[in-house]
C-alpha cells in the first residue's frame, strides 16, 4: 500500500469527496480485508479455498448496495448469480473431497474480509455516486491509510523487530510480488473495478469477482502446467455461464421473445 500511493500520490490530486470516505475505504479495504485474509490464511485457512470463499463478497456487496446505495436487482441478475455460485461450489466441493481442511477461525476470518470487501465496494460506489469523484484518486489516497495501522499491527503479531529484518531480506522474487500487488492489484485492478462500480450496477459489477479463482486456475494450467479436473471445468464452465446470463439476460429474454 505504500509502494501503491507513493510517489504516485505526489502526481494526483485528492478525489472530490469528504476525506471521512477516503479514510473509510483505506481502512475498509487495506486494513480489515487484506489484514483479516492474511490473518485468516495465517491461522489455517488454504489460499486456494480462500479464494473460493472470500468471494462471498459478491452477495454481501450486492445486498449493501440494495440497502444502502438505492440498487436494484432484476430477476436475470439473480439467476445469472446463482448459476455462477453454483460453479464456486462445485470448485470448493473439489478441493474438499481432495483432503483440503480449513480451520473454524480462518474460514471465520476470510468471510469477514470478504464483508470488509463489499463495505470498501458501497463506500466507493456511494462516495463517487454524491461527488463525482475520480476513482483512480480514491485508490491513490486511500492508500496511504493501510501502512501505519498494518505496520503496527505486524510489529504487535508477527514478532517485533523480526519484521522490519524480514523486509530487509526479502528475496527479488518477493519484492516483484509486492510490485505487482502494488501496481497491478491495487492501482490498476481496485481503481477499475471502482470506476466500474461507479459506472454500472453494483450487481452487473460485482460477479465479476467470481473470476478471480477461475483466473488463478488458468494461471497454474498456463504458466506452471498443472492440469484440470472435469470437475473444475465444469465449475469454470458454470461461473462462465452465470455472467452470460447476468451481463446479457435481457438481450436473452428480449430474444427469446421475438421467436415465433
Amino acid at each position: 500500500f505504500f509502494l501503491a500511493a507513493v510517489p504516485v500520490v505526489f502526481f494526483v490530486r485528492p478525489p472530490a469527496m469528504p476525506w471521512r470516505n477516503v479514510v473509510a475505504y483505506g481502512f475498509a479495504i487495506g486494513v480489515c480485508q487484506f489484514g483479516l485474509l492474511f490473518l485468516g490464511l495465517k491461522l489455517g485457512m488454504p489460499a486456494g479455498l480462500s479464494s473460493l470463499v472470500i468471494q462471498v463478497q459478491v452477495f454481501f456487496t450486492i445486498g449493501l448496495a440494495v440497502a444502502f446505495a438505492g440498487d436494484r436487482v432484476r430477476r436475470h441478475n439473480l439467476v445469472g448469480g446463482a448459476i455462477a455460485a453454483a460453479g464456486m461450489v462445485v470448485l470448493a466441493v473439489y478441493k474438499l473431497a481432495g483432503g483440503l481442511t480449513s480451520t473454524l477461525v480462518g474460514f471465520a476470518l476470510v468471510v469477514a474480509a470478504a464483508f470488509a470487501w463489499a463495505a470498501g465496494n458501497i463506500i466507493a460506489k456511494r462516495g463517487a455516486g454524491d461527488h463525482g469523484a475520480d476513482m483512480f484518486a480514491l485508490t491513490v489516497w486511500s492508500s496511504l491509510v493501510p501502512p501505519l495501522p498494518l505496520a503496527a499491527l505486524a510489529f504487535t503479531f508477527e514478532g517485533g523487530w523480526a519484521v522490519p529484518h524480514a523486509i530487509a531480506s526479502m528475496s527479488l522474487l518477493a519484492w516483484g510480488c509486492v510490485l505487482v500487488m502494488s501496481y497491478g492489484a491495487t492501482l490498476f485492478g481496485f481503481g477499475s473495478w471502482n470506476a466500474l462500480l461507479h459506472r454500472y450496477p453494483t450487481a452487473l459489477i460485482s460477479p465479476f469477482g467470481l473470476l478471480i479463482p477461475v483466473s488463478g486456475l488458468a494461471s497454474g494450467a498456463l504458466f506452471l502446467g498443472e492440469s484440470l479436473a472435469p470437475v473444475q471445468i465444469a465449475g469454470v464452465a458454470l461461473v462462465f455461464a452465470g455472467l452470460v446470463v447476468n451481463v446479457y439476460g435481457l438481450k436473452m429474454r428480449a430474444w427469446v421473445a421475438r421467436r415465433p
